[in-house]
């Protein structure tokens, strides 16, 4: 894992594809603007676990 302290508006470059740039910080809150191929999936992490586990993103867990 990295650790990078950034500023609002910063980008970082993800191999040749992926463009992360830091859109807003307010207290605790960061916004990221992501830039990928469709090809790639991005998710936050509580939408990715439930893919994992065979759950549509919208459904609740049972």
């Amino acid at each position: 894992m990295r650790i990078i302290t950034c500023e609002q508006e910063q980008k970082f470059h993800i191999g040749g594809d992926v463009v992360i740039t830091v859109t807003e910080i307010r207290g605790f809150s960061v916004k990221l603007a992501i830039s990928a191929p469709r090809e790639v999936p991005v998710h936050r992490e509580e939408i990715y676990r439930r893919i994992q586990a065979g759950q549509r993103p919208g459904e609740e867990a049972t």
